[in-house]
């Protein structure tokens, strides 16, 4: 399994996210450009000493990410197809989030496996990014049973 970050726009999200992977030994990959400087304090304030156990892998473009990439992507969206309790995960799939600012654009709509929702109340329009992966991740890790030994 892992998390994969489109063009992230906000450093505390990114930090947030990098932790959730560092916790549950999860792979991350950034897919530059970023919104941010990747040493911004905030990056680290909100990923802690987390970020130094986190496996992460950048990529300087969408490109190079999916010439490097050699698992099923799932991208988590609004506009997903299906809701996310209902998907069948698989070991190997990465959780693709796009930018806080603008979500995914059709390049990358069109390059995924499967679009995920995760299901609201008709009146929300969305969740924060860090929020959204933490809750399909762990119905990925559920289902998958690759929670990680206590």
């Amino acid at each position: 399994m892992r998390i994969a970050l489109y063009q992230p726009d906000i450093p505390q999200n990114t930090g947030a996210i990098l932790r959730l992977a560092a916790c549950f030994g999860v792979a991350a990959d950034i897919i530059e450009p970023c919104g941010f400087v990747w040493s911004d304090r905030r990056l680290r304030r909100a990923g802690m000493d987390y970020l130094d156990q986190a496996i992460i892998q950048r990529h300087a473009s969408w490109d190079q990410f999916l010439a490097a990439n050699t698992t099923r992507l799932i991208l988590l969206t609004t506009k997903g197809d299906v809701v996310h309790p209902d998907f069948q995960f698989q070991k190997n799939d990465t959780l693709l989030l796009g930018r806080e600012s603008a979500g995914a654009p059709p390049e990358v709509h069109a390059a995924v496996d499967a679009s995920l929702r995760i299901p609201m109340l008709p009146d929300a329009r969305s969740l924060n990014v860090a929020l959204s992966v933490a809750m399909v991740l762990g119905e990925a890790l559920r289902q998958t049973g690759e929670y990680p030994e206590p």
